[in-house]
């Protein structure tokens, strides 16, 4: 293939289009040549034997023998970084980077097409950006016979219990504690098998979506261009390690755009089995107003939730209920409700008002106060006598043998009010064969107040995004969820005490619902944000929080969690390649790297100079590029298998903690 580079290079230099005054050629012009079948371009790769060989086939047509181009493997040819690699793959080549097999990467004939991650590993970093989440690879494969430390339990520093009297720092871990794990998620998932395998009750993730996006939305950048295969890879691992977490009752909510809800779904399928699969929930996110649609279509103002239980025949649905205002099909009342059922007197609530208010009929009543004030009269007559009020509805012949015999004799006794015993479930009132439904059973208690009910449907247009920017006092641009839409998912999938997890945690807003509805949780995330970082929230959260669904559960404060850290190696110098903004900066890293040997066996030491020319000419993305394939990935973070190491420097405090952790005290 070289060969050909070169024989291809000495072609090109003698068409002056495709050189730079330099001698340079122009990979551009030359593409675009190509990709238009140019007459001169064509006669040049005839030419010569060996391009004329790569690049045209014979083909027989009609008896006649003729040469077809082949422009898609000739463009193929001319984009190879091997064609006229740039001073970065110039630079690694030298080194001599070698890949799993040993072969230098320069010399790497292996082309892997469609899912190229199916079977491996992607640790997944975070860069910390304005926006909610910038995660970045380290690495873009790791072959499972290369995941030989990376998934191992890692040991667990700077823990601390945060509670209404202030922080301090422990070395041991309960039960009972809620948790958040700063560190590289999928690491941390892998940890926290060891205890919590099979314990945890809902989990929900609210992800980084992985194209299309915008400065102001979720963002999943990549060091691949396999972006639909790296985002599924870097899912897939996480998602199978949460299956393994969950309980058999347990169930998985995953928030996710229009970029990804297809893949997504088919992913949740294949990990969780489509025999699982419980909703497929819209959320309205934003409304129209205002904007203007950044697509040739329809204003976009949806996201949407994938719910999939572990084992749906055990998962137990908690039946969420919405405010739905005044049902107009209640509008008959009982007069007498004191009464005993005999007595019993059936009036139109219209006429009840109007009789109430001192009209001689309906009809002058709503010519004199008109139809909205009517409308608000009867709805608020319904809220107040909510135990008279009520609507016929049909019984089925499936209601049991004592409702459907006195349904019969009611259609013949029509004047009569009927009441009889469901089977021993409740009392069923019965006139002219038909039930009496007490707007009663409508009205219940939504967001901290009663009002009149409905079950809540798979579209939610009632967890609004608007006005939540106080909410627990932080803000994170373009991924902030409202409390309200996190409460209902958690109380419809579990109940008080129960564990609750997420581990794309942002600025907290799970954990926070979960403290103030009385679950216990986990939450990971590997960034910092501040004054606004998840710690932050909680602490106000204990100190008594009033915003968000305070007001709705009457949250009064209390509680507590503890925070802990993965112990970093390696990663506290990718950490520090995300800081540096100079090449002297980046440089140091290198060398510290290369001080302490914890590199990959991929590359040789030795070749390695900072002062040369070559490393020196690299651009400062290239040198950070460079010092991320030089670490080894098994080596982001401390094992707890080495927790004694003396190289490692492990305080007492840490080991006591991490040992607790693992129920090795």
């Amino acid at each position: 293939m070289q060969n050909l580079f070169d024989t291809l290079k000495n072609i090109l230099s003698e068409d002056k289009r495709f050189v730079t005054e330099k001698g340079e050629i122009l990979r551009n012009a030359v593409y675009e040549a190509g990709m238009k079948m140019d007459k001169s371009l064509l006669k040049m790769l005839l030419s010569n034997a060996a391009t004329k060989e790569k690049f045209f086939q014979e083909v027989e047509l009609d008896g006649n023998k003729t040469l077809v181009f082949d422009k898609v493997g000739f463009g193929w040819v001319v984009s190879n970084k091997e064609f006229l690699p740039d001073s970065y793959t110039r630079y690694k080549n030298k080194i001599g980077l070698v890949d799993g097999n040993d072969q230098y990467i320069s010399n790497s004939n292996d082309v892997e097409l469609v899912f190229p991650y199916k079977d491996c590993v992607l640790v997944g970093g975070q860069t910390k950006e304005d926006q909610k989440r910038n995660e970045i690879f380290f690495n873009e494969t790791l072959a499972p016979d290369e995941v030989d430390r990376l998934l191992a339990p890692k040991v667990f520093v700077n823990a601390k219990r945060y509670t209404k009297d202030g922080v301090e720092q422990i070395a041991e871990f309960k039960d009972s504690d809620n948790l958040i794990i700063k560190g590289n998620n999928l690491l941390a998932l892998e940890s926290l098998l060891t205890r919590f395998e099979g314990q945890v009750k809902c989990i929900y993730i609210d992800p980084p979506y992985y194209f299309k996006a915008k400065k102001s939305e979720d963002t999943f950048a990549y060091n691949s261009n396999f972006k639909f295969s790296s985002w599924l890879t870097f899912m897939k691992n996480r998602l199978k390690i949460a299956y393994k977490l969950l309980q058999q009752d347990g169930a998985l909510f995953v928030q996710i755009s229009d970029d990804g809800v297809g893949e997504m779904h088919c992913l949740l399928k294949d990990i969780f089995g489509v025999e699982n699969f419980i909703n497929k929930i819209t959320v309205k996110t934003k409304s129209p107003s205002g904007f203007a649609s950044v697509n040739p279509g329809v204003f976009e103002t949806a996201e949407y939730i994938l719910s999939f239980a572990k084992n749906k025949k055990k998962w137990k649905y908690n039946t969420q209920y919405v405010e739905s205002g005044y049902d107009i099909n209640y509008k008959f009342t009982i007069i007498n409700k004191n009464e005993s059922v005999e007595k019993w007197e059936i009036d139109n609530i219209v006429d009840v008002i109007a009789k109430e208010r001192g009209y001689s009929n309906a009809t002058e009543m709503r010519t004199e106060l008109g139809k909205p004030v009517i409308e608000e009269l009867i709805a608020q007559y319904a809220f107040n006598n909510a135990d008279s009020v009520f609507r016929y509805t049909a019984i089925g012949d499936n209601a049991g043998q004592n409702v459907v015999e006195t349904r019969n004799l009611s259609k013949k006794i029509r004047e009569k009010i009927f009441m009889v015993e469901r089977e021993g479930q409740y009392t069923v009132y019965i006139h002219k064969g038909q039930e009496l439904a007490f707007y009663s059973k409508k009205i219940r208690e939504v967001d901290g107040k009663l009002v009149p009910s409905m079950q809540v449907s798979n579209i939610w247009t009632d967890t609004p995004y608007e006005g939540i920017s106080s909410e627990g006092g932080v803000t994170l641009k373009g991924g902030k969820k409202p409390e309200k839409l996190i409460r209902r998912i958690i109380e419809m999938a579990s109940n008080p005490g129960e564990l609750i997890m997420d581990y794309h945690l942002g600025s907290g807003t799970t954990c926070a619902v979960a403290h103030k509805i009385g679950r216990r949780y986990i939450g990971i995330e590997q960034l910092e944000y501040g004054e606004n970082d998840s710690t932050v929230r909680l602490q106000a959260v204990i100190n008594g929080d009033n915003t968000g669904i305070s007001n709705a559960v009457n949250w009064q404060g209390g509680g507590s969690f503890v925070y802990c850290e993965l112990a970093q190696l390696n990663q506290k110098y990718v950490d520090a390649l995300q800081e540096a903004d100079t090449d002297e900066k980046v440089t140091d890293i290198l060398k510290a790297v290369l001080a302490t040997g914890f590199i990959s066996d991929k590359v040789n030491p030795k070749l390695i100079d900072t002062e040369a020319e070559d490393y020196k000419a690299l651009s400062l993305d290239e040198k950070k590029a460079f010092v991320m394939e030089v670490l080894d990935s098994n080596l982001l973070y401390v094992n707890y298998s080495d927790i004694d190491d003396k190289e490692f420097a492990i305080s007492d405090a840490d080991k006591a903690f991490t040992k607790s952790f693992y129920g090795e005290e």
